[in-house]
């Protein structure tokens, strides 16, 4: 089969696309045969060695395609079956990732636990399917897991061309919660307001705190934090009294100065969350099949372009997931 590989880390000129064996199902697993397969941070910070894993590895963890065979002990999918992947793999409290701990989805043909496959809705594409799970999961954990937001509150979401800010965009509007978007793009901007955000706010021209305080009359409920340093100062200038905040990244840096008076001033709690369970996957995907929540896809590259995608995504330039095609 066709695979993108890394043999070490590096920039995009790691990548290659290159033959490999094809896998075949063990006992408990599901050979698939991926049509689409979408791009996360995770292999740009994998790429690049952060964290470096064992050589060669091909990347990717999100996907969805069509059953190809199953292995010994497995029944409840037929070949042909149209199949979405959650990339999680809960091991106890920890959570291992398709792609990081494991090789994963861009490639023709993945063999998986049967636990990690579901059924792909009819009313979904191949690229949607591969667009939501990591990050959709990510954010629902975030929002509702962690921080029990709830309807008529206000959600802080920085940097809304993200994958993560865009998934936590889209199950805040499921659930009746009022949004203020940023981003450094006028034009992306311009585009969360056709979907329905309430404010949206340019983090780099504009005052997120100001606007923040405009629009709530003292602050948000909940912020989705994935930036760190860059943002963190705001964030807790934007956080009403007694407002959650929830951190699943930082990818401007992660020491900023902790400005620990603001957290018992405002008597603020923090929740670190990470990657998301069974469950949290299954909440997403629930509000994607009713249609209560939408899936943004960027733009779509063949597998062979993989390159290309790397460089898109590391200049920050996608609004929504960029998508692989899998011929």
């Amino acid at each position: 089969m066709k695979a993108i590989r890394i043999h070490e880390d590096g920039g995009p000129e790691v990548l290659r696309y290159e033959d490999v064996p094809d896998p075949g199902p063990a006992e408990g697993e599901v050979l698939i045969r991926l049509a689409a397969a979408s791009m996360n941070h995770l292999d740009v910070w994998v790429r690049k060695g952060l964290p470096s894993v064992p050589k060669p590895r091909i990347l990717g963890a999100d996907g969805a395609g069509v059953v190809e065979s199953l292995g010994p002990g497995v029944d409840g999918f037929a070949p042909g079956e149209r199949v979405v992947i959650n990339p999680g793999i809960e091991h106890g409290s920890r959570i291992h990732i398709i792609g990081e701990q494991t090789d994963g989805t861009h490639c023709e043909l993945i063999a998986l636990p049967v636990s990690q496959v579901f059924p792909l809705d009819d009313g979904l594409s191949f690229e949607e399917g591969a667009a939501f799970p990591l990050v959709y999961e990510t954010a629902y954990r975030m929002l509702v897991t962690k921080a029990n937001v709830q309807e008529g509150e206000w959600a802080l979401i920085w940097g809304i061309g993200g994958g993560v800010a865009t998934g936590a965009f889209e199950i805040c509007r499921a659930l009746g919660v009022k949004t203020i978007v940023t981003s450094g793009s006028d034009e992306k901007l311009e585009q969360a307001r056709a979907w329905g955000a309430d404010v949206a706010v340019n983090h780099h021209t504009g005052d997120v705190p100001a606007a923040v305080k405009e629009a709530t009359g003292g602050g948000v409920d909940v912020v989705v934090e994935t930036v760190g340093e860059a943002t963190w100062a705001r964030t807790l200038a934007a956080v009403r009294q007694e407002g959650r905040i929830v951190v699943c990244g930082a990818t401007s840096g992660p020491n900023p100065p902790a400005a620990l008076h603001r957290f018992w001033w405002k008597q603020i709690v923090v929740y670190g969350s990470s990657m998301g369970t069974r469950d949290d996957f299954l909440g997403a995907y629930d509000l994607i099949r009713s249609g209560r929540a939408r899936v943004h896809v960027d733009k779509v590259y063949p597998l062979a372009e993989t390159r290309a995608a790397h460089e898109r995504l590391e200049a920050g330039e996608q609004l929504g997931k960029i998508v692989l095609s899998i011929p």
